[in-house]
């Protein structure tokens, strides 16, 4: 999400000058806001208001808990995807990192926890079950972080045509290199402080062959064509081709 939410924005200021970004910067820090819809006080959302155009707002919500007024505006939503096996490995660390969140003290233990969608922001599969009603929509686009990762530029041109942004070839090669996992990584101390390390662990697709048993893969299968068989969420995913064991 911190990867999409950098990437997204480096398209929508590339038209920018230094003044100007400065100029918005600045805005953005007076404000005080943490442009995260579930996160701050009652006033947060007065605040955003203020945020300059054009606003970008990042969520782990899923459709039903947001303002039913977002669909019905000219706001358009980036929907971000992950295989169900790499979610769940990458979620574990971050839990154990994480110290305001509940920490597992086995991979055993978390991974029933998450087939049974008992952890902070609910079921993997309760979310994208809720999204797939909104995959038609033309204000929603749907991207995998597989996808991005095999070909950041081509998944970035797709993100710029949906929102409307206007950059040359040469941004789109300027941002592929300041927002590659390795950039972000070292400069995760200067932009997210002491979360750094806990946000930016390894950036890889396939992780999840390190801690995945032969029963959990055959248990994570089943649970998810049970859950999202035969939707174009599911095909979104391509689970035959990143979860296969």
């Amino acid at each position: 999400t911190n990867w999409l939410e950098r990437m997204v924005k480096e398209l929508a200021d590339a038209k920018y000058t230094e003044e100007e970004m400065k100029e918005r910067i600045n805005a953005e820090k007076k404000l005080e806001t943490f442009p995260r819809l579930e996160f701050g006080d009652p006033g947060v959302y007065e605040r955003m208001k203020k945020l300059p155009s054009r606003r970008i707002i990042v969520t782990h919500l899923t459709p039903h808990l947001l303002p039913p007024s977002i669909f019905q505006s000219k706001a358009k939503i980036l929907v971000l995807v992950r295989n169900p096996k790499d979610t769940a490995v990458s979620y574990y660390h971050f839990c154990n990192s994480m110290p305001v969140l509940p920490s597992f003290a086995s991979w055993d233990g978390y991974f029933a926890d998450f087939m049974n969608g008992k952890l902070t922001w609910g079921s993997y599969f309760d979310h994208l079950l809720e999204w797939n009603k909104y995959i038609d929509n033309e204000r929603v686009m749907t991207i995998s972080y597989e996808e991005l990762k095999e070909d950041q530029v081509l998944g970035m041109k797709k993100i710029a045509a949906f929102f409307g942004f206007s950059l040359c070839e040469e941004d789109f090669s300027r941002i592929a290199k300041k927002t590659s996992f390795k950039a972000m990584k070292e400069k995760s101390s200067e932009t997210h402080g002491k979360f750094g390390d806990i946000l930016f662990r390894k950036g890889v697709v396939g992780n999840w062959k390190e801690l995945f048993t032969k029963a959990q893969n055959e248990e994570m299968y089943r649970k998810f064509e049970d859950s999202l068989g035969g939707t174009k969420m599911a095909a979104k995913i391509k689970y035959d081709v990143y979860c296969k064991a």
